[in-house]
């Protein structure tokens, strides 16, 4: 008997006035993630179409993948590089994991790159699915609901914005506020106001700034006594946008471009992804690959990235055009705004997240080009908060649904006078 005969055997036991019928959403959950529901649409009053959430889902993570190959690789790589420096070890479980997987701590070895920073990255991973998925259960099994597919890719994405660094409990605390508090107590999937995984970086970033911010949280390593400077700097690595506002604050300093390059990152670093960062947001060229997959499945709305790229543009080029030695930060071109922190991960995965997002066509626009704009607003006059990326977007759900109601009367308005004319 294969697995799919065996689940259809069992099926009535999970129905209604089965013994177990209290966990129907756990079974609905596993036969769903392992082969295409057996109940489907049928009727001539519906639109049939090869999509579906789960095939969302599974297109997002696919999309993802590029970010998150080259984010962890990337984490392996500044950590190692940081070790073979002298300025700091990896101990405890995670060193014997990267003795299981036969690697060790050359910068140069690839293997040893990606496998130190799966050591990072997996648990981070884990925990966040085992946490969230409890709470999703949960959630479903009290309301005697399906459980969401969504949730696999809202795992994922918050893994990826965490430093590589963060205490494992955070990471559960963080998942467990985004799930519980951002989507499931406004009644779960479909209903969540703004990003359940950018809300949990954010409370994670305002509940425990130490461990979410600052320039200690990027290096996977830990310190060792004794170090150099030289090796130190290398283990306590501060972020290109951390490095100007720190060149901002000091007006006497040239320009933070100069700043960002001394600190030894040039723009195709940052665009490849070599420097430090949360996991998947490093890549802006890992992500673009990710961007095209979301636009040719049509997965993701290209008005939304697209004006959210204008709006950043044109409000950056506005700022350098105003550049002065009192703001210095106004001098960052708007090509260094794309690969800096995470303003491209941000835009191509979690702005365009169908639920909080903006619906209508035109809101869709107006939508992406606040992001955009309020990127750089942030990041230029708003020093405390130097990203940027996650507060913007978070803004810019709580005025999605603003922004289609007054697109939805100026259309109405709009009939109606055609109709008086």
């Amino acid at each position: 008997m294969d697995l799919k005969a065996f689940l259809a055997q069992h099926r009535p036991k999970f129905s209604a006035g089965g013994k177990y019928q209290r966990l129907s959403a756990l079974y609905e959950a596993t036969e769903g993630f392992l082969y295409t529901p057996g109940r489907v649409t049928a009727g001539l009053t519906h639109i049939r179409d090869a999509i579906s959430l789960k095939r969302v889902m599974i297109i997002v993570c696919i999309a993802v993948l590029p970010a998150l190959l080259a984010g962890v690789y990337n984490v392996g790589w500044q950590a190692n590089q940081a070790i073979a420096a002298g300025g700091g070890s990896i101990e405890g479980w995670r060193s014997l994991l990267i003795q299981l997987l036969f690697a060790g701590h050359d910068p140069t070895s690839a293997w040893d790159n990606l496998a130190l920073g799966l050591a990072y990255f997996l648990p981070i991973y884990l925990v966040t699915l085992a946490v969230g998925g409890f709470w999703e259960v949960l959630f479903a099994q009290l309301r005697g609901r399906e459980i969401s597919e969504g949730f696999l890719v809202t795992s994922l994405l918050f893994a990826l914005i965490l430093p590589p660094t963060i205490p494992l409990w955070q990471a559960a605390l963080g998942i467990s506020f985004g799930v519980v508090i951002a989507k499931e107590v406004f009644g779960g999937t479909g209903h969540n106001f703004v990003n359940p995984a950018l809300a949990g970086r954010a409370f994670l970033y305002f509940a425990y700034p130490a461990q979410n911010s600052g320039d200690t949280v990027w290096i996977a390593v830990d310190a060792v006594s004794g170090a150099t400077s030289s090796a130190m700097d290398a283990f306590s690595s501060a972020t290109p946008l951390a490095v100007a506002v720190r060149a901002g604050q000091n007006v006497s300093d040239s320009t933070v471009m100069a700043a960002i390059e001394a600190s030894g990152v040039s723009w195709w670093d940052a665009f490849i992804g070599n420097l430090p960062g949360s996991v998947g947001e490093t890549s802006t060229l890992a992500i673009l690959f990710g961007a095209a997959i979301l636009l040719y499945t049509r997965v993701a709305s290209w008005r939304i990235m697209l004006s959210g790229l204008i709006g950043m543009v044109l409000l950056a080029t506005l700022c350098n055009l105003l550049a002065s030695d009192t703001n210095p930060l106004l001098a960052i071109p708007a090509h260094w705004h794309l690969v800096l922190g995470g303003f491209a991960f941000g835009l191509v995965f979690m702005a365009t997240d169908p639920v909080s997002a903006a619906m209508t066509d035109l809101g869709k626009w107006l939508y992406g080009a606040l992001i955009g704009v309020m990127v750089v607003l942030i990041r230029v006059y708003n020093p405390a908060y130097p990203e940027g990326t996650m507060l913007a977007i978070l803004f810019a759900n709580l005025m999605a649904p603003l922004i289609d109601y007054c697109v939805v009367k100026l259309h109405i308005n709009r009939r109606r006078r055609r109709r008086a004319g």
